[in-house]
């Protein structure tokens, strides 16, 4: 079920009321029935295989509880082969078949492995990771392991983040669930404020932008220069406004139950460096490679060259994370690499900033601009379709004619126009939507209520009036 859909303005709201309606001891099944409901809108049968790992991981957290030596890390180490695997298959398989029918077909061989024929299930990355967090947590001794079945599988299929995340850690969560929630009113302002600035973030920005980038990189090789420069911008945005649209619903949604969820975005877009860009984008993710796989091998506890090995190897895992496609590989090695850069050049900055302080807020400006550009440049190869087309974009980026703005007949100066707008308007607000309230964002307005009223009227009438309504999918989805 789609957050920008009609049949989720229904559940929301019936999810909702039935929450605050029933006893206290009822609320986490009739969640984990909703979630099932909610989970099941897209393909139905999925359902068996979420549930199959909710089983083994359930049982692997009270077996690796009970154990002690060797047996502990058994079990830990069956749960995640198991997770593993499943990922494997489903969204890695056919990846890798295809590589070594490449690598074949170029002696001359056949390929004798099938390919399956099989759908992703959708947020399968999401809900493995945050299930692996729970065994690895308790193997740590961070998290007990939780007895109740149903409270398990609730923390693995909430629906606000159950396939776009953010990715919660067990410590997080399930203790909310055995919380009394009661209605407040602060708490509902501030939600729906959230999943309104999320709707208008998807709706009125990203689906828009949305339009024109597909334009281009579904045909790369016929656009050149200003065309080019402008999809890639747009696209930045899209997919920023498009993730963080759908962390804000979710936020929002589970904000209003009285369940908080972990902020995933803080303006990844000011970033004067790609370490910190790391920390301002996709926080769940990020804290989850750092917590699970870079502190594992070694961290920066290491010598140099194998510290820079550490990074390389988190993004590249971080890239196929997202896709199994060569491109995400590409985008997850481009942000190791701009890492290890900054690392190795960290010396060089700092002696010239020192030098340069009485102009710092120059020196701020470029390495701005400089981490927008490397970001943008990655941001290519994650959304090109190969490749070969993402090489075609940075390459076209360099013909530019002169009186040539946009340069695709189809949209109206209009459309391109709201384009550009929507983007300046969408960082102004978020500028100071976090600067003023230090990532707690649209808290209820006790002293005048009217102030809500107001602000939530306006963006449901933007929406209405500028969003596109063909409940486009979220990126993120298909990961």
């Amino acid at each position: 079920m789609l957050f920008n859909s009609l049949p989720f303005l229904i559940f929301f709201p019936v999810v909702t009321i039935l929450y605050f309606l029933l006893p206290y001891n009822r609320r986490i099944l009739m969640l984990l029935a909703a979630s099932c409901f909610f989970y099941m809108f897209f393909k139905p049968v999925y359902i068996l295989i979420l549930f199959a790992t909710i089983i083994v991981d359930y049982y692997a957290g009270i077996l690796i509880e009970n154990a002690s030596g060797p047996k502990r890390k058994l079990y830990l180490s069956w749960s995640i082969v198991a997770n593993l695997s499943v990922l494997a298959i489903f969204k890695y398989y056919n990846f890798i078949n295809g590589n070594i029918e490449g690598m074949l077909n170029s002696f001359g061989v056949d390929n004798p492995i099938p390919y399956l024929q099989i759908l992703l299930p959708i947020g399968l990355s999401f809900h493995t990771f945050q299930a692996m967090s729970y065994t690895i947590e308790v193997y740590r001794g961070n998290q007990k392991a939780e007895r109740k079945f149903i409270t398990y599988a609730l923390y693995v299929m909430y629906y606000p983040q159950l396939v776009a995340g953010p990715i919660e850690r067990p410590q997080n969560m399930l203790h909310q669930f055995y919380e009394e929630h009661n209605f407040s009113y602060d708490r509902t302002i501030s939600g729906l404020k959230q999943m309104l600035w999320g709707l208008f973030k998807k709706m009125v920005v990203a689906d828009r932008l949305a339009m024109f980038v597909d334009v281009v990189f579904n045909d790369p090789n016929n656009y050149h220069g200003m065309p080019v420069i402008w999809s890639i911008l747009f696209f930045t945005f899209q997919i920023y406004c498009d993730f963080s649209g759908y962390s804000d619903i979710a936020l929002g949604a589970s904000r209003i139950m009285g369940i908080e969820l972990m902020v995933n975005f803080n303006l990844p877009y000011i970033s004067t460096s790609i370490k910190e860009f790391w920390t301002r984008w996709h926080i769940s993710l990020s804290t989850w490679f750092r917590d699970y796989f870079y502190i594992s091998i070694g961290g920066n506890r290491v010598s140099k060259p194998r510290w820079y090995f550490n990074l390389l190897a988190v993004f590249l895992v971080s890239g196929l994370w997202h896709g199994a496609n060569w491109t995400f590989i590409i985008w997850g090695g481009l942000h190791g690499m701009y890492q290890v850069f900054g690392h190795l050049t960290a010396g060089i900055q700092q002696t010239i900033k020192s030098k340069l302080k009485p102009i710092s807020f120059v020196i701020t400006g470029i390495e701005w601009a400089f981490t927008m550009v490397l970001v943008m440049l990655a941001w290519v190869f994650f959304r090109a379709n190969n490749v070969n087309d993402a090489f075609t974009i940075i390459r076209e980026t360099a013909h530019i004619e002169n009186r040539i703005l946009f340069g695709i007949p189809i949209f109206t100066p209009f459309f391109n126009l709201s384009c550009v707008a929507s983007i300046i308007i969408l960082f102004i607000a978020e500028y100071i939507f976090y600067k003023k309230w230090q990532l707690k964002l649209f808290p209820a307005n006790r002293k005048s209520m009217m102030v809500d009223v107001i602000f939530c009227t306006m963006l449901i009438l933007c929406i209405y009036i500028f969003g596109i309504f063909e409940e486009q999918s979220f990126i993120y989805f298909q990961f």
